[in-house]
């Protein structure tokens, strides 16, 4: 038996606020219908999205997650390291200093609720609004 899923993130005090529900397939414009409905603590909605396929075989006991998809952002603008030293805004450090020591190379942005920067790996798809 296999089952689809959709997660939808959105901004938290310190970590992100999760709403996983269940879709019918991995079609991006249902979940992003989908995404309109959800509303977190403090008036969060979802930064973005990432479909998941569970499978449960006769002789297991849960179901295991047999795949996922990238995240989709909704929304947001992209940012390499350098466009961010380039800034030379002090507010900025604690960004610059995760992105140096995590290694990662470009971030997304997103302020369609709160603002929210991820890391953005080469797979993740930005969705223009």
């Amino acid at each position: 038996m296999k089952a689809h899923f959709v997660t939808f993130f959105s901004p938290g005090t310190f970590v992100a606020e999760s709403t996983e529900q269940p879709i019918a397939s991995w079609n991006v414009k249902d979940a992003i219908k989908m995404s309109k409905k959800i509303k977190e603590r403090h008036g969060a909605v979802p930064y973005g999205f990432r479909f998941s396929t569970r499978e449960r075989r006769p002789k297991d006991l849960d179901s295991k997650v047999i795949k996922t998809s990238p995240m989709y952002y909704l929304g947001g603008k992209v940012y390499t390291l350098a466009q961010i030293e380039a800034r030379n805004d002090q507010k900025d450090a604690i960004l610059l200093s995760n992105m140096r020591a995590n290694r990662y190379k470009r971030v997304v942005i997103n302020d369609n609720s709160w603002h929210w920067v991820q890391p953005l790996n080469d797979k993740d798809v930005i969705l223009q609004p």
